[in-house]
């Protein structure tokens, strides 16, 4: 049951992944054209910038649920690491229990924020919802959440084949 739950967990580490780099890849190609159509052709294309917005929305908040399986958020490591072996364990249950908080608080608010907006249009794209805009923040909040319980329950997973670069393990760092 354990390895079919991890192997779970891997492939939604590998979509928070993966969307959060088309993400940034998508952000990339539609900046620049906002930057042409305004300066190059005298005319503003009105949808650039809001898109790239929401880009950075899914990019933020899938990107920072993979940060925290990998162990690669700033925030998680920083304080645990500095501190006396001893301390760092209860220090380490502290922050799984805050952030369980925290992944608790952004999936339930961010679904009644999306639940809440999704009558309302977005000026520059009047047939998206503002409340899918906001979906991000509770998706993001649930594998923020899946990752934490994975965390509390086996233990840390930032070691994980699907975790690590190839470079790292070609050198033997794993």
């Amino acid at each position: 049951m354990k390895n079919k739950i991890l192997r779970f967990n891997d492939l939604v580490y590998l979509t928070c992944i993966w969307t959060s780099g088309i993400s940034v890849l998508i952000m990339s190609l539609i900046v620049p054209w906002g930057i042409f159509t305004r300066y190059v052709l005298g005319t503003g294309s009105p949808w650039p910038e809001p898109v790239a917005v929401m880009l950075m929305v899914v990019f933020t908040f899938f990107g920072a649920s993979a940060a925290y399986r990998a162990r690669a958020h700033i925030a998680v490591a920083m304080v645990t690491e500095r501190l006396p072996k001893k301390l760092q364990g209860p220090l380490a249950s502290v922050i799984d229990v805050l952030m369980l908080i925290v992944a608790l608080f952004t999936l339930i608010y961010g679904a009644k924020l999306c639940l809440e907006t999704m009558n309302q249009v977005i000026g520059q794209l009047p047939w998206m919802p503002v409340g899918v805009t906001y979906l991000p923040v509770p998706l993001g909040g649930l594998t923020t959440l899946i990752f934490v319980l994975e965390h509390m329950f086996f233990g840390q997973q930032g070691n994980r084949a699907v975790v690590t670069f190839d470079h790292e393990k070609k050198e033997g760092v794993v």
